[in-house]
């Protein structure tokens, strides 16, 4: 099977930033396509993007969902999206350019080598954020923290959202496993690849807090994952029949 590389992209108001990072991407070299999981942005998002479509035949698709069903099931419908159309690896990524998307070669190329999955790491060595309060930098690097030591897991970047799948990761996961829609997905995903013995390796990278646009984030996302953590390190698993 010839390889094809999906970049899936949730956004919910994101016009300033989708025709720039949608353009961005397409001048890589490396031919990916894109995804955009709209969920009914009012602001037009869902409308730049199809405008683009005819530019970028074959590489811009858009998938459409009624209202904010949350971010753990854009992905997962992305992800069975790219599946049902033979792609081999599979990366989440934010619209926002807080992950860079020079990244997204050396993201892919590190699963070609060898990993099944790579994670574009904000704390492997060190630390590596730009423009976040340092409130917000040490909450998240601790939630990292508690999250590696209750599910005993060797990744430093637990919460990262920068992530390359290759196709049978996603294909041995459940998505009835899957119980957080927030940045606990982010956790579960991790949690779940690791213990189906997937190879995980972490890529360091920058990441730079968005300059347009307005954070999805929240307290309610930061609760969820937490008590998500807790329940996640005493559910059982086993690999799917395929």
């Amino acid at each position: 099977m010839q390889e094809k590389n999906l970049i899936i992209i949730p956004t919910y108001n994101e016009k300033e930033n989708a025709e720039k990072i949608i353009r961005k991407v397409f001048s890589l070299k490396e031919p990916f396509h894109i995804l955009v999981v709209d969920d009914g942005s009012p602001d037009g998002t869902a409308d730049i993007v199809r405008s683009l479509m005819t530019e970028f035949p074959e590489r811009l698709h858009i998938l459409e969902r009624e209202g904010k069903l949350g971010l753990g099931t854009a992905y997962l419908a992305g992800f069975r999206w790219g599946l049902d159309r033979d792609y081999t690896y599979l990366i989440e990524m934010d619209a926002d350019f807080s992950h860079n998307p020079d990244d997204l070669p050396k993201m892919v190329q590190v699963c070609r080598d060898g990993a099944q999955v790579s994670i574009g790491s904000r704390y492997c060595k060190g630390i590596s954020v730009i423009n976040w309060p340092i409130g917000r930098v040490i909450m998240s690097w601790f939630a990292s923290a508690f999250v590696r030591r209750v599910l005993n897991i060797p990744i430093y970047d637990c919460t990262a959202g920068f992530i390359c799948y290759h196709r049978e990761v996603l294909e041995a996961i459940d998505p009835g496993w899957i119980r957080m829609k927030g940045y606990g997905f982010q956790i579960s995903m991790k949690y779940f690849a690791y213990k189906l013995g997937y190879k995980i390796v972490e890529v360091p990278i920058i990441f730079v807090d968005r300059t347009e646009g307005t954070s999805k984030m929240s307290s309610g996302i930061f609760g969820e994952a937490f008590w998500g953590v807790i329940k996640l390190r005493f559910t059982g698993i086993r690999r799917k029949n395929r």
